[in-house]
């Protein structure tokens, strides 16, 4: 797309990006209407959270879950710079499936927080995650929580995928969460191969990739 393209589809208050990625949600939530939550303070005038935004959507496929997605990492307003890119901005937005959990009473905002430190790193380090790649959480991914999943991982969604925006390819990378013994062995070989391989196994009985904090290693 040139800039006189997008000059003639957009106008400066037309929020392109956002409204691609709510495109997405939209084909695969019909007519839900997610959580929302948004920091109180803009990250660009002093705000502690480096994302925009956070969706929460509700999910009975393969079982009830919640669907988050994030909105900060990819060019989300109107900027005539970026039309045509190769990527939209970072190139990704951050989703999570995550099975209910009793200690969350209600919608896992943990989540969030998750993604906006993530995210900081993304912003001070101008390093990106791509597909296949993993983080050791140096301890339980919900801070002060028994739980096994101590690690993440990163796939391209099974549903969102990948998609053109007019500011560039925007791919929405799933954060799975990786038990203590899946994480050693991914540790053990430090390769793109071992998380694929991981993931693979994950995906035999759970396809959509929902993290259970109540999960154990085998």
């Amino acid at each position: 797309m040139t800039t006189e393209e997008y000059k003639s589809l957009f106008t400066e208050d037309d929020t392109v990006g956002w409204t691609a990625i709510d495109d997405v949600f939209e084909k695969i939530y019909p007519g839900q209407e997610p959580m929302h939550y948004a920091p109180p303070l803009h990250y660009a005038v002093g705000g502690e959270d480096p994302i925009d935004g956070t969706s929460i959507y509700k999910s009975t496929k393969q079982e009830e879950h919640f669907h988050l997605v994030s909105y900060g990492f990819s060019e989300l307003y109107y900027n005539e710079k970026a039309a045509g890119g190769e990527f939209s901005k970072w190139g990704f937005e951050l989703t999570m499936r995550v099975k209910p959990f009793a200690g969350d009473e209600g919608n896992p905002t943990w989540v969030i927080n998750m993604m906006n430190n993530l995210a900081r790193y993304v912003f001070s380090s101008s390093r990106w995650f791509e597909e296949y790649q993993y983080i050791p959480a140096n301890g339980p991914i919900r801070l002060d929580t028994d739980t096994d999943i101590t690690g993440l991982a990163f796939v391209k969604d099974p549903e969102a995928g990948r998609i053109d925006t007019p500011h560039g390819e925007l791919t929405f990378l799933q954060i799975v969460g990786l038990t203590t013994a899946e994480l050693e062995r991914i540790k053990a070989a430090n390769t793109k191969a071992a998380v694929e391989e991981v993931l693979n196994e994950i995906a035999k009985t759970n396809p959509l990739y929902i993290t259970d904090l109540e999960r154990r290693s085998k």
